[in-house]
């Protein structure tokens, strides 16, 4: 199930996708929102998300906290660490927790004050550079006792990409897997602008993002998950043949249980 975070979903919503992903045998993203008591109520399998807001591992300045994250790191249920860079909804454009949505329990869990809203920068302060990037992968698997760690990216320049290929030659950190979103993918907390035109598509994402793993030498030992408007079987299948190693749903899975698209995320009265 791919990354929506609690804040943006309610806390039944949380908890039914992770009772599901448990029947299911399969694992749950949290999101940029981190890691909750709701998702650890399930007791899924998750896939924490750390984003350019740090929450639930930062300190008070909203820096990350590498205590902080070692600690939560280390739960049984966390399985993989993945690093945001950006998604396809809003490439380049950090999340928004308006005030009215900013609850006592969703404020204790992401580390922030209640009742405020909450911003998450457009860039990483803890790097800005493919090796800084590299360097914030190989710290995480360090801190997580050795878990996978990997990346989230939405592709722009693809010179981005063709220079992180070329850090991973040079310092020989190989993050464990790259997910790749695209530009179709969905939010509830981005100008529509973004939503809708930004971002390359992710099935000229991932033709690009593989043939740059194949030609570096790099894709036999990094996988690659494929996020973006996976709503079917065909969309799974067109994905794994391009040659994607795995898939992410969020749509499909948000529409299963109930949602209707009424795009009033920020009202928090769904």
């Amino acid at each position: 199930i791919s990354a929506m975070s609690f804040g943006a979903l309610s806390s039944n919503a949380v908890l039914a996708l992770g009772q599901g992903a448990k029947i299911g045998g399969f694992a749950l993203n949290t999101g940029e929102g981190g890691l909750s008591r709701y998702h650890l109520a399930t007791n899924a399998d998750l896939i924490w998300q750390v984003g350019t807001g740090y929450f639930g591992c930062r300190d008070q300045n909203g820096n990350f906290d590498s205590e902080k994250f070692k600690e939560k790191a280390h739960h049984e249920n966390v399985k993989m660490i993945e690093i945001k860079l950006s998604q396809g909804a809003k490439p380049g454009h950090g999340g928004i927790l308006p005030a009215n949505k900013n609850t006592k329990e969703i404020a204790e869990d992401r580390g922030v004050t209640v009742n405020t809203r909450v911003d998450s920068p457009p860039t990483h302060s803890t790097f800005n550079t493919p090796e800084g990037l590299l360097s914030f992968v190989d710290k995480l698997r360090d801190l997580s006792g050795g878990k996978p760690v990997g990346f989230k990216l939405c592709v722009g320049r693809k010179e981005e990409f063709i220079n992180i290929c070329k850090a991973i030659v040079d310092t020989g950190i190989k993050p464990d897997f790259i997910t790749v979103d695209g530009g179709e993918g969905g939010t509830g907390a981005a100008p529509l602008e973004y939503t809708n035109s930004v971002g390359m598509p992710l099935r000229e994402a991932l033709v690009f993002v593989i043939d740059c793993l194949i030609g570096f030498g790099l894709k036999t030992d990094i996988k690659v998950i494929a996020s973006g408007k996976i709503l079917n079987g065909m969309d799974i299948v067109r994905a794994l043949a391009i040659g994607a190693d795995l898939c992410a749903s969020a749509r499909g899975m948000m529409l299963s249980l109930g949602c209707i698209q009424a795009l009033q995320c920020h009202k928090n009265t769904c």
